[in-house]
């Protein structure tokens, strides 16, 4: 079997963390793991399947160098927009997780159990995007459903975790609880986020449009459109909490026709890496304090309408370090090396 050198572009960060994590656990035709990180970084070590690998800087010429074939970027927009060029000049395929690429129309955007034919688009530009992580979880709950149903339209609102604006913004809102018990909150700084997060909730994430919607939400309408290959209504509220990881939304979907509850609890119970956990008389549905470190996105909740119905209401979480962004996107490069890699 044909086994990759395979590059991790912010390797010390959150995301960069979880890569390497899932690629220990996994069986992926590995021959060589390459940390890559900025000067700062460089020259320090991390631990991978009990051996130390020495973290290589990130540099226009490295995957040359390093004769790197998969290469997967989550170091921040601006670092996608000038190495990943670089990387996908030197031969390897680049799978980045910002959104630097996510809506240009020669570059894939994809979630392996909604579309993966699309990763054959890679060749345009040598690149697959990642999605929000937001939009990852809920599409891949939309996608059996949308296949029965004819899905037309999805009112969301999200409860996203700090851990979606990096390790800075978990560490604010730990530091911000510690300020809480000593009495201290009111004195206590918010870089990360434009309120204090801790005991609070912030409707906003990243930047507001013209349209009154956020950079974020606005995020989730494109992506789902083009992921799903479908002109799907989606208005979207997204709400950061005091939590540490995990993303959770409340769906609302109208479909064209009648759906009953019951079979799309049986349908999702059938999907790819989707677990439906759906007791509420024993108080059994998804929380973010269950779903850490899962590869899998929880779904429960699911009820019918009282007034119409073609409309379904149900709630997802999921891990947004994993499923969100780092379980994403080793699952597009397993797919890659699936339908491509031999070619």
């Amino acid at each position: 079997m044909k086994t990759y050198n395979v590059a991790v572009v912010g390797a010390t960060g959150a995301v960069g963390e979880e890569i390497i994590r899932i690629f220990e656990e996994i069986d992926f035709p590995l021959n060589r793991l390459v940390p890559l990180a900025s000067s700062r970084s460089a020259g320090g070590k991390i631990t991978f399947k009990g051996k130390d690998l020495v973290i290589k800087e990130l540099t226009e010429t490295v995957f040359d160098e390093e004769n790197i074939e998969i290469a997967l970027f989550s170091a921040g927009g601006s670092v996608s927009a000038k190495f990943a060029p670089f990387a996908a000049e030197a031969g390897a395929v680049v799978i980045d997780n910002t959104s630097h690429f996510r809506m240009e129309d020669d570059v894939p955007l994809v979630v392996p159990e909604v579309n993966p034919e699309d990763i054959a688009q890679w060749r345009n530009r040598g690149i697959i995007a990642n999605p929000n992580c937001s939009t990852i979880q809920m599409v891949q709950s939309l996608k059996p459903l949308d296949d029965a149903f004819d899905l037309i339209r999805v009112d969301v609102a999200t409860y996203q975790a700090t851990s979606g604006g990096g390790k800075t913004a978990m560490e604010e809102l730990v530091t911000q609880m510690k300020d809480f018990f000593n009495f201290t909150l009111n004195d206590s700084p918010h870089v990360k986020f434009p309120h204090q997060i801790a005991l609070n909730l912030i409707p906003q994430i990243d930047v507001f449009m013209d349209n009154g919607f956020t950079k974020e939400e606005m995020k989730m309408v494109s992506e789902t459109s083009k992921i799903m290959h479908k002109n799907i209504e989606v208005a979207a509220t997204c709400v950061r909490v005091p939590v540490l990881r995990g993303h959770s939304e409340s769906l609302t979907m109208t479909f064209d026709s009648a759906v009953s509850a019951d079979e799309a609890r049986t349908l999702l119970e059938k999907a790819p890496n989707i677990i439906v956990i759906d007791n509420p008389q024993k108080s059994q549905y998804p929380m973010p304090a269950n779903c850490v470190d899962q590869n899998e996105t929880f779904v429960g909740r699911i009820r019918n309408d009282l007034y119409r119905e073609e409309v379904l209401h149900m709630w997802i979480v999921a891990d947004n370090l994993r499923v969100g962004a780092a379980t994403n996107a080793v699952r597009i490069a397993q797919k890659w090396v699936e339908m491509e890699g031999g070619s």
